[in-house]
């Protein structure tokens, strides 16, 4: 997968510059230390910089939990439009999407999030589903070893690895 590199405005370089270091500790972390690490990376990820951004977030999250998609997808597009440099506005947003099956809409909001954030490993277990689901094996496979990499104990990314390696093994039989 090639990721393309955009130039990202003050906020978007903000948010990358925090998120790094807790990547890098993730990356090297053991099981009990990542915990922490991701409730830091999670409370990060949900910082817009915006008091009103953050609520259209909220709202957006919110919604979804109740399973109302199509709610969710209007709060978080207003976002995006708002704060298109905002990686998580995106990713929630793909998340909608999935969940009304708009799965292109999905891939091209979680390849927008991973140029926001490269490192967003939830993003690489989405956009993995998503073309396991399209039955683009090889691609779901390589997503989810990104998500691996990014976070080596991440227990969804790698059911769906042995999941995949079943299927394959399986194929060739």
């Amino acid at each position: 997968m090639v990721w393309f590199s955009i130039p990202l405005s003050a906020p978007a370089l903000a948010e990358t510059a925090k998120l790094q270091p807790l990547y890098d500790s993730l990356a090297t972390s053991g099981p009990e230390a990542a915990e922490v690490i991701l409730r830091e990376i999670a409370l990060e990820r949900r910082r817009s910089g915006s008091v009103a951004m953050d609520l259209l977030l909220k709202r957006g999250i919110d919604a979804l939990e109740r399973g109302e998609a199509a709610v969710a997808a209007e709060h978080l597009s207003a976002l995006v439009e708002h704060a298109p440099d905002f990686a998580e506005a995106w990713h929630t947003r793909a998340k909608a999407f999935f969940a009304l099956e708009e799965l292109g809409l999905a891939i091209a909001d979680l390849e927008q999030v991973l140029r926001l954030d490269p490192r967003h490993f939830e993003a690489m277990l989405g956009l993995g589903a998503i073309l396991e689901q399209l039955d683009r094996l090889d691609a779901a496979r390589d997503a989810y070893a990104l998500a691996l990499k990014a976070h080596p104990h991440y227990d969804e990314a790698q059911e769906a690895v042995t999941r995949l390696e079943a299927k394959t093994r399986g194929a060739t039989l």
